[in-house]
């Protein structure tokens, strides 16, 4: 599994010491109301890109019944849109896989 990771001075630390990167997606992703969320943390295999700098890589799967009728693209958006300020400053890449329930049974 991946590692938690911590941007210190970021606006995210500054807010709220302590909080890891992957616990703050964790809170904000919970306005989705996920059946399943698991989020890993990819950094490591991209050290060295300039992007890394950054923000962190970070692999997501999320089910939630919020995704029923949506599109890919309409997914993304809401999860992009949960996250926020997060996708310009913590997270430099974040690879999604976003499922209703019904997709996983």
């Amino acid at each position: 599994r991946g590692r938690l990771r911590q941007y210190p001075g970021s606006a995210l630390q500054e807010s709220f010491p302590g909080v890891t990167t992957i616990s703050a997606m964790q809170e904000k992703l919970a306005a989705l109301d996920p059946q399943r969320l698991e989020i890993l943390d990819d950094s490591a295999k991209h050290a060295g890109h300039a992007g890394a700098k950054e923000g962190g890589h970070y692999r997501l799967t999320i089910v939630s019944p919020r995704f029923s009728g949506c599109a890919t693209m309409q997914r993304h958006r809401l999860i992009y849109e949960a996250l926020g300020p997060m996708m310009r400053g913590e997270i430099h890449a974040l690879s999604i896989k976003a499922l209703t329930p019904e997709e996983t049974a």
